[in-house]
């Protein structure tokens, strides 16, 4: 019987897009530190982040981008626009991207009035029950959940909420490749590795391979970052790297593997 030769499946890629929706990101007032954490987080679960937009509180330009992202993209996840004031506009959006009416939770109404409150301030707080009909819930340690429709998935815009909500989607989303990174500093120009690194990337398509330049004690160097989600592949690009970077006369330093 002969031999089977077959290459290995390539690793199944999930993918996902990021929309951070709000006025005062647009307008420097916040500084968003939501992506940072997803494209973290979401690696973890092997899912890698495609794509990310910062709309604001627009309902056209929020319906515009998820209908777009939600087609070409596993999974679409959103940020801000939640909360209880006029232009929490989130769900309202999100029921129009998908052609449906909203609805209030049980669920999230229940957790809204264990605290007591004036009529006017629980009005304002049941805004948040409101999902669009045939969502499900996102767990919320902080308070009322956010919700899923189809493949996107709405969370709030406070950070430490955020967070909490999608390390609660652990194990509950389809998993992908994890993808892997090398990287090592050395004392050269970026100007000085150019020509070779085009080469190297040509013999490593399916790997990405970055360069950073920095100024440190009055020296240019640059740091060479790999990332990819073949182990073997990355450890055979950073060896290339590596020798490159002793050919051009200069050092490995700094040698990481994540």
């Amino acid at each position: 019987m002969a031999a089977d030769t077959a290459a290995p499946a390539a690793p199944t890629l999930v993918t996902a897009a990021v929309l951070i929706i709000g006025n005062e990101i647009l307008s420097g007032r916040t500084q968003d530190t939501n992506l940072a954490y997803l494209a973290r987080k979401l690696n973890e679960y092997g899912i890698q982040i495609r794509q990310a937009r910062v709309v604001p509180d627009i309902e056209s330009d929020i319906v515009e981008a998820v209908n777009a992202l939600r087609t070409r993209y596993d999974y679409v996840f959103t940020t801000g626009g939640i909360g209880p004031t006029h232009d929490d506009i989130t769900a309202d959006c999100i029921a129009a991207a998908f052609g449906v009416d909203l609805v209030v939770s049980p669920e999230i109404a229940a957790i809204l009035e264990r605290r007591p409150a004036p009529p006017d301030v629980m009005a304002a707080r049941m805004r948040m029950a409101r999902i669009p009909r045939g969502a499900g819930l996102i767990d919320n340690p902080q308070g009322p959940p956010g919700f899923f429709i189809g493949n996107v998935y709405v969370m709030a815009g406070i950070p430490r909420v955020m967070q909490q909500m999608v390390d609660s989607l652990a194990g509950k989303l389809r998993r992908g490749a994890t993808v892997r990174s090398r990287s090592v500093t050395a004392f050269l120009a970026e100007s000085q590795v150019a020509s070779r690194l085009g080469q190297i990337q040509d013999e490593y398509p399916h790997i990405d391979l970055g360069s950073y330049p920095f100024q440190r004690e009055g020296r240019y160097g640059t740091t060479l970052v790999m990332r990819g989600t073949d182990e073997a592949g990355l450890d055979a690009m950073l060896e290339a790297v590596s020798q490159m970077i002793a050919e051009l006369g200069g050092e490995a330093v700094d040698v990481q593997r994540g």
